[in-house]
């Protein structure tokens, strides 16, 4: 659909007269768009974030419930054409992240004799709190487009860790695209268009679609449940806490002297999970509550208190640790990683069934943190040695991306890299 100003009726516009919008201060950008006396899936789908600012929407945003992520292969070999692609993304996620089509036309508005330049799928839709968040892979510094100096240190393909399986066509890329909604359809059509917009210049590589995030991050949102049934992300890093993500999900000016241009940006550690569900659904509850370290109901650690107690290491139930030494929760908690946390937006997956009639179901695991050489790679190091629930779970996908901060007005995003 065509933007504010242009020829044609944004989506937004098509809903009537139902939507009053108004600015309200929002985590993680500008929160606009909300309805007399609405009831919270209306909010929800009416919900939009503004794309520019000083940090990428879609990471301390409050996690939306639909994800649909995508990696790319770089198929240009110039330079020029890479720039045209990311400035051509960049004003199409700022149009949809609004609630307009991805082009300056709009689906049906056009030439009639010409293909349009949205594929229409979102006629009618409203924004649906719907974020566009773009990365970098290790392979884009090649010798291809003169960025090879530009390159982080920490920007390496992730190691392959202990149980790691991993697919090829599942790994890796140069470039991601995460797109998060509140309605499925809004999400795939984001990925969808700018897929289409980089013909020529790029092509999907693998792609991932997620539902029921499993991690919470605001303080705003309950704690979600993975597919194990347990509530996931508990001890989750908050967008309130702005002193916490200086220290391990943003980018500092010190951290490395050949990339300047990812000051103020962040690391994307990309996993995709298979769960053993029907294994799993097999164990008794105790060893269940014993293998992750909390309790299946309120979500509380094994030595005591609520979900959100503190966990008592230290605590003994007749003479074993209350906490098993290899529990989930004890095994990656900060206590024993120099304090290290990370901000996870994972999202459960179910893609039909395996060649044994199994469930190919999981969790796309992604996190962002300041340094994945110390605030990733460490943690799942200890996961993969010692962890009870590496039994059921099996590594199909892995990836690494390096995020750049927000882009100002008149910017592309990851502008600065190319100055």
């Amino acid at each position: 659909m065509v933007e504010s100003g242009g020829r044609g009726v944004s989506r937004r516009k098509l809903l009537g007269g139902g939507l009053g919008i108004g600015a309200i201060a929002g985590v993680g950008g500008a929160l606009i768009g909300d309805r007399l006396s609405p009831d919270a899936d209306d909010v929800a789908r009416a919900t939009s974030y503004a794309f520019r600012g000083a940090h990428q929407a879609g990471i301390v945003t409050p996690a939306q419930d639909r994800l649909h992520f995508a990696a790319f292969d770089v198929t240009t070999t110039d330079r020029a054409e890479l720039i045209s692609l990311l400035d051509d993304w960049t004003a199409a996620a700022e149009r949809m992240t609004r609630g307009d089509g991805a082009g300056p036309i709009g689906p049906v508005e056009g030439d009639p004799l010409l293909p349009p330049d949205d594929t229409g799928e979102a006629i009618g839709l409203p924004p649906s709190g719907l974020t566009i968040t773009i990365g970098f892979g290790p392979s884009l510094f090649d010798d291809r487009f003169g960025l090879a100096e530009r390159r982080p240190a920490a920007l390496a393909r992730l190691p392959h860790f202990p149980a790691d399986d991993l697919d090829p066509t599942r790994s890796d890329g140069d470039l991601c695209v995460q797109a998060c909604a509140d309605d499925p359809q809004v999400a795939v059509h984001a990925v969808r268009n700018l897929a289409r917009i980089a013909f020529g210049r790029a092509s999907v590589r693998w792609s991932q679609l997620g539902f029921g995030r499993t991690s919470s991050t605001s303080t705003s949102q309950d704690t979600p449940r993975n597919l194990f049934g347990f509530k996931d992300g508990t001890a989750n890093l908050k967008a309130e806490e702005r002193a916490a993500l200086d220290e391990h999900v943003w980018v500092g000016a010190d951290d490395d002297a050949a990339a300047p241009w990812l000051v103020g940006g962040s690391y994307l550690c990309a996993r995709r999970i298979n769960m053993t569900i029907e294994v799993w659904d097999r164990q008794p509850l105790q060893d269940q509550e014993q293998f992750v370290g909390r309790t299946k109901g309120e979500g509380g650690p094994l030595s005591g208190g609520g979900e959100f107690a503190d966990m008592d290491f230290d605590a003994v139930t007749g003479t074993a640790p209350s906490i098993p030494v290899d529990a989930h929760v004890r095994v990656v908690h900060p206590d024993f990683h120099d304090g290290a946390r990370m901000l996870r937006r994972g999202y459960n997956f179910v893609d039909g069934s395996d060649a044994l009639g199994g469930l190919d179901a999981g969790l796309f695991f992604i996190a962002y943190v300041r340094d994945p050489a110390t605030h990733f790679i460490p943690i799942q190091s200890a996961m993969a040695r010692s962890d009870a629930l590496m039994e059921y779970l099996k590594t199909t996908g892995s990836a690494l991306f390096a995020v750049p901060p927000g882009a100002a007005s008149g910017e592309y995003l990851g502008q600065a890299l190319f100055a």
